[in-house]
């Protein structure tokens, strides 16, 4: 088989194109936490397609129900019409995911990516309470389309946009004013008729903040959080786009904080398989939709819904809970030890679970350690406004041996950047 020229992408793709760019070699293989290229080489993937490929490439078993699915002609496309592949989702998702947590949410199929469940989210909020702001998070990113990126943090991003960015309010994320007291403010601007913020339909909130820098938001501050929207009779959406389906441990990521979100919002890793699928989760007497009030033509993605049944399995107990937990502790424990031993890199180790980074002070470097780790064998990105943290998002289900060997191809890429340890 003959290779594929790089030009290609150069001369005929749009210049919008990024992660080619970090990326600088034309893949065509990938199992489990590995990817290999045209010339056949070999990475361990540290990216797990930005969030969407919790449990690796290829999943065999999903790989086997998808193409067992094929072949006996299932549906593909069907809008929302009733399927025996969308009602089998839909009953496992209850009894494996919703009712041992108790928590009693409808599911509505808005379209299948990030941004559709976000948008919807948004609409719903609105439709319910009658008010038009949503108050959002310094540093957030819910998506690239309008009502997305109006409750979005990030300059570069919403400048792209190219209209004004209204109906939004931007309010100070857990730690942003380096103290605690950031919901304290939030809710003085609330309080205080003078303060030019009207009562907000919704507040919407990332637990960890991936786009925006491996930001962690403390159990106190979200339970103070859901007590403030309460009181004051405004929805709490928590987009768990990226940091859900058990990146941070548990499913949803709220759970460790004890919390039951009005909304939620679902997308990436929820095929299991890095098919384009996403819900969004609603309490049951917030479900005041008119029949076709909110639609889209793929939102019945019929090999969606039969990867992310089969992906549920995992779910059925807590073993792999278990298993996140466990490597947790050894990428936890590994970064600490590359900041300690290499304070050039000025590093902060931020996250939660497998969603975890290192802050570099320096902020040029993070973006440097991670071409080196490229160039080395490993595929991991860059987070925060200036892109400041390397972030690595393994596999839940990744082999320890490869988790360990992708960490050390890190350390030797931060030795490479800033030359010579400190010896202890």
């Amino acid at each position: 088989m003959s290779k594929t020229d790089l030009k290609v992408f150069e001369k005929h793709e749009s210049e919008v194109r990024s992660y080619c760019r970090n990326f600088p070699t034309v893949f065509n293989e990938a199992k489990g936490s590995k990817m290999w290229d045209e010339e056949g080489n070999e990475y361990i993937d540290f990216f797990s397609g930005a969030g969407a490929l919790n449990y690796g490439h290829n999943d065999p078993k999903m790989k086997e129900a998808l193409i067992d699915y094929i072949t006996s002609d299932g549906i593909t496309h069907s809008l929302d019409k009733a399927t025996t592949a969308k009602g089998q989702f839909i009953e496992k998702f209850n009894e494996v995911i919703l009712k041992p947590k108790d928590l009693d949410y409808k599911i509505m199929f808005p379209g299948p990516t990030g941004t559709n469940t976000v948008e919807s989210a948004l609409k719903l909020a609105r439709k319910v309470t009658g008010r038009t702001e949503v108050i959002s998070f310094t540093n957030g990113f819910h998506g690239m389309t309008i009502g997305s990126l109006s409750v979005t943090g990030n300059a570069a991003k919403r400048k792209g946009a190219g209209v004004p960015l209204n109906h939004s309010v931007t309010m100070p994320y857990d730690s942003f004013l380096n103290s605690n007291d950031t919901l304290d403010y939030l809710e003085r601007f609330l309080e205080n008729g003078g303060s030019g913020v009207d009562l907000p339909a919704a507040m919407i909130v990332e637990t960890v903040q991936g786009e925006g820098g491996i930001n962690v938001a403390s159990s106190e501050w979200l339970k103070k959080l859901e007590a403030i929207c309460k009181r004051w009779d405004i929805l709490l959406i928590i987009d768990d786009v990226q940091a859900g389906v058990g990146r941070t441990g548990k499913f949803f990521s709220f759970e460790e904080a004890g919390i039951k979100p009005d909304i939620v919002c679902m997308s990436k890793s929820l095929s299991g398989y890095g098919v384009p699928f996403a819900i969004t989760l609603f309490r049951s007497e917030l479900d005041i939709w008119a029949p076709g009030e909110h639609n889209g033509t793929f939102r019945g993605n019929n090999h969606a819904f039969i990867t992310a049944t089969t992906s549920l399995d995992y779910w059925k107990d807590d073993h792999l809970e278990k298993s996140v937990k466990h490597k947790a502790t050894i990428t936890h424990e590994y970064l600490h030890k590359i900041v300690e031993n290499y304070p050039e890199l000025k590093g902060e180790v931020r996250g939660r679970g497998l969603m975890v980074g290192i802050a570099c002070g320096e902020k040029e470097l993070a973006e440097k350690v991670a071409e080196k780790a490229f160039d080395l064998g490993l595929i991991m990105e860059t987070a925060g406004p200036d892109d400041e943290v390397f972030k690595l998002f393994p596999a839940l289900t990744i082999e320890e041996a490869d988790l360990k060997k992708g960490l050390e191809i890190i350390e030797e890429s931060v030795k490479s950047v800033v030359k010579e340890p400190v010896l202890n």
